[in-house]
């Protein structure tokens, strides 16, 4: 190949695997690479693993569950793996053999084990564990097999637990855990175990961390890699995708203070990933769509940009969140939870209604659930009326595994009790744990203003999952005569609570928005609100290049406001990062002040 071609695919494994936070670019950089090993005469299978995949829209082409050719790229093909379908045909592989065998009742509770976020990571890895250990020679035509969007750690550890999995469950040692999804694999644990093998081998397998230049973005790829590496997977690459080039000295102050930001995000990386082989890919004026766009993403000369236009700029402005903060004034008190894909801003706007509450007046409690919050920063200061805290998830799993030990080890023998004892570090007993300290903040907003920041999406919806099996729990023991308020029905009362969606003008983030709203939706859970934050089209940028940024946005904006959310602020980008007290209210004032 050229001798331009990024680090990260220079003399690739067979397979590679993309990992990184939602629209920061993993599917545009592993499309465009895809495509750059294909033109370079190899025969490559581009698999994503990715819930909201657009694959498909990026090559033009309707690829699903098979393994599909990309006509106008010779020797490339592509399969995107449909999670939801995977975990169905999972929990039928389990449960589909005992129905008819056992009663109603107790097919209901395994279907309902099988139900939650833990079995789709499980079944997705089920699927593309066979295209790593090939038992089908599904994939031995093929010289490199791409992935988009990487096994995570968790779902690695999940596959590390203990190895008598259904013993253990048949015996009733295990608790609250993700021990469930795994009932069905020991007939697989040998594949299981080669996938592992083959994930952690350099000579087989390469992680490409992607990531964009700014702190939030960086700070995740360092978790990432930490993670990974403690379990086997050390050789890594780190791609920073769209990263604006040095502005001409004429060019407004907004390109300026980006490509500042920017700059002095990537130079305080941490030594561990700036220790790591890296590429550099410029910001381009147009979405990776097509291949006529991917071929230029790796290039390294920035191309000639126009103005183009940007209808409709002005109107996208006037959307601003002191709307919602004044509806949600109105009722005096209640709970506010901001949910949405990490790198979204989901700190910095859950603080800022928060600000604009506690300046209003009103008795605040400001927390989070998310394990990599960063809260006192984005305060900086104190405010009179305003509480801040953090559920800490390493505190809150600690104090619960000792009681379960306490509990339901205290009758186990030694074996048992190493065994529960393992199950108790597994990824999901933190969300249980974490769900007692999140009951007492949904009970608190019954007479204050409490605004939570959430974990990111996938962690989010297994709190949820714990709140509606406490739901469910609580209404068995109490049975249809009982008198009761779960967590979950404090959730489903729009008066009660109101969930706000944070997302970016991008099509991935606005994808799994609207997934994560359609999953709120089927546990009788309306969001109320969505914000879509560090808007170009909004901050009416004159650089050029920000400028076709901007104009590529106004779809998304019009997609949220008109098809996805009952009620839409539109935040424009700032100048810098809305840092402290002062930045934070002016985000929520009627005519926000530039932030610089």
């Amino acid at each position: 190949m050229a001798a331009a071609d990024p680090t990260f695919l220079t003399d690739p494994p067979r397979f590679v695997f993309f990992t990184g936070k939602g629209g920061v670019g993993k599917t545009s950089i592993a499309c465009a690479s895809a495509v750059r090993l294909a033109r370079a005469g190899k025969k490559v299978l581009l698999v994503s693993t990715d819930p909201a995949s657009n694959v498909g829209q990026v090559f033009g082409l309707s690829i699903g569950n098979t393994i599909t050719e990309v006509p106008a790229a010779a020797g490339l093909c592509a399969l995107e793996i449909d999670p939801e379908e995977a975990a169905a045909a999972y929990r039928e592989r389990i449960v589909g053999p005992v129905r008819g065998l056992l009663p109603a009742a107790e097919i209901a509770s395994i279907t309902e084990q099988l139900s939650g976020s833990c079995t789709t990571e499980v079944a997705s890895f089920d699927e593309f564990t066979s295209l790593l250990t090939d038992p089908d020679d599904r994939v031995a035509g093929f010289d490199h097999v791409l992935f988009d969007t990487a096994p995570t750690g968790h779902t690695i550890r999940l596959l590390q637990l203990p190895g008598n999995w259904t013993e253990f469950l048949d015996h009733g040692k295990g608790d609250a855990s993700c021990l469930g999804p795994l009932a069905g694999l020991d007939k697989q644990k040998a594949m299981y175990a080669g996938a592992v093998e083959a994930l952690s081998d350099p000579e087989r397998t390469r992680l490409v961390l992607v990531a964009r230049a700014n702190r939030v973005a960086l700070a995740e790829i360092a978790r990432t890699h930490d993670e990974l590496a403690a379990i086997g997977m050390t050789r890594q690459h780190v791609v920073i995708n769209g990263v604006l080039p040095a502005p001409a000295e004429d060019t407004d102050p907004l390109a300026t203070a980006v490509y500042q930001h920017e700059q002095a995000a990537l130079a305080g990386r941490g030594a561990a990933i700036a220790a790591l082989p890296t590429d550099l890919v410029e910001l381009k004026p147009v979405n990776m769509v097509g291949l006529d766009a991917l071929s230029t993403l790796f290039d390294t000369t920035t191309t000639a940009m126009t103005t183009g236009t940007d209808p409709g700029l002005a109107a996208v402005a006037d959307a601003p969140l002191a709307d919602l903060v004044d509806a949600i004034e109105a009722d005096g008190h209640g709970l506010v939870m901001c949910m949405g894909k990490g790198g979204v801003g989901k700190t910095t706007i859950a603080a800022a209604i928060a600000v604009a509450l506690a300046c209003r007046g009103h008795d605040v409690h400001l927390t989070t659930t998310d394990p990599a919050a960063h809260l006192t920063e984005t305060l900086a200061g104190e405010l009179d009326h305003l509480e801040v805290s953090r559920i800490d998830p390493h505190e809150a799993s600690e104090t619960y595994r000792n009681r379960v030990l306490a509990t339901k080890g205290a009758e186990l023998d030694d074996a048992g009790r190493a065994t529960l004892a393992e199950d108790l570090q597994s990824p999901c007993t933190e969300e249980v744990a974490v769900f007692q300290a999140f009951s007492k903040v949904i009970h608190e907003s019954r007479r204050k203003f409490v605004v939570v920041d959430t974990a990111p999406t996938g962690h989010t919806l297994l709190l949820l999952d714990a709140t509606g099996s406490y739901h469910r729990e609580i209404a068995r023991q109490m049975g249809d005569g009982g008198r009761f308020i779960t967590p979950l029905m404090r959730l489903q009362g729009p008066a009660q609570t109101k969930i706000v969606l944070v997302t970016l003008a991008e099509t991935t983030p606005v994808l799994e928005a609207a997934g994560l709203q359609d999953d709120l939706r089927r546990a009788g859970i309306e969001p109320w609100g969505w914000v879509v934050n560090n808007s170009l089209a909004a901050a009416a940028p004159t650089a050029p290049l920000l400028r076709q940024r901007a104009v590529a946005e106004l779809e998304q904006i019009d997609t949220v406001r008109d098809e996805l959310a009952n009620r839409c602020a539109v935040i424009p980008l700032a100048v810098s990062e809305p840092v402290g007290i002062t930045a934070l209210g002016q985000l929520a004032e009627r005519h926000p002040a530039p932030v610089r």
